[in-house]
C-alpha cells in the first residue's frame, strides 16, 4: 500500500480556501486548531460560560465573535519587564 504524504492530504482548493474565509461559524475541531486548545479545554470554556457555543443538530458551533470575545477575556500574563514599566 502507498503512503500519501500529509502535505498532499491537507492541500485545498482556492474555491475550499475562499469558502473558508467566508465563514463566520466554526466546529470545535476547527476552533481548537486555530486557538490552540484542546477539546477538553474548550469543552470546559463553554460549560463554564466563558465561551459562547450554539447548536446546529448535533453539532456544535462557535462563531468567530465568540471567539475572538473569549480570546480577549484571556488573563495577560505580567512578567517582570511588565511590571518593572508600569511602576
Amino acid at each position: 500500500m502507498a503512503r500519501v504524504s500529509m502535505k498532499a492530504i491537507r492541500k485545498i482548493s482556492k474555491d475550499e480556501e475562499q469558502r473558508r474565509d467566508r465563514q463566520r461559524a466554526m466546529s470545535i475541531l476547527q476552533f481548537c486548531q486555530r486557538y490552540g486548545v484542546g477539546r477538553t479545554k474548550a469543552y470546559e470554556e463553554i460549560k463554564q460560560k466563558r465561551l459562547r457555543a450554539r447548536k446546529a443538530g448535533t453539532r456544535t458551533l462557535i462563531t468567530d465573535d465568540d471567539a475572538e470575545d473569549w480570546l480577549s477575556q484571556l488573563p495577560i500574563i505580567e512578567t517582570a519587564n511588565n511590571t518593572a514599566e508600569a511602576a
